[in-house]
């Protein structure tokens, strides 16, 4: 589960990945901001997109909250599948992850930024190709089998 593993930064710790993974979404926002900025390329004429945003950041923000408080009450004895089929992470194992996308669509979709919304899935799809990838070797590795047949049964 993204964020629960209580150990300090080491070189194999979940935290670090996730801290990587973050500061990459946050560094490619910032990206999209800049070129958005000089380029003025719009993606819609619609206003009723605005609502749209409105309803990804809505969900994106409510996501972030329940999988960063579900992470947090994890029982870490007698681990098994089902340790980890609690909030988000019975829908897929990188809540967060669908957090924050959400929320760098919707900040697009609001203010009409064609290259924050594009970074926004490039984003995404680094996150799970690189940093996503070593988190979850690094949960199946301390967990073992009950992680495994947790992976199995949530594909996302």
């Amino acid at each position: 589960m993204e964020g629960h593993n209580k150990t300090h930064f080491k070189t194999d710790s979940v935290h670090r990945v996730l801290a990587h993974s973050y500061s990459m979404y946050f560094l490619l926002f910032l990206i999209g901001l800049s070129l958005d900025s000089v380029n003025k390329f719009k993606i819609f004429n619609n206003p009723s997109m605005i609502s749209m945003g409105i309803l990804f950041l809505i969900v994106g923000t409510f996501l972030i909250f329940w999988a960063q408080k579900t992470s947090r009450h994890l029982r870490k004895e007698n681990i098994s599948k089902e340790t980890f089929l609690h909030g988000p992470y019975r829908f897929t194992r990188t809540p967060t992850n669908f957090g924050l996308f959400f929320l760098m669509v919707g900040f697009g979709l609001i203010t009409n930024a064609a290259f924050v919304i594009l970074f926004a899935f490039i984003s995404f799809i680094i996150a799970k190709l690189a940093f996503l990838r070593k988190e979850e070797q690094i949960l199946a590795n301390k967990y073992g089998a009950p992680y495994l047949e947790y992976k199995k049964s949530v594909k996302f």
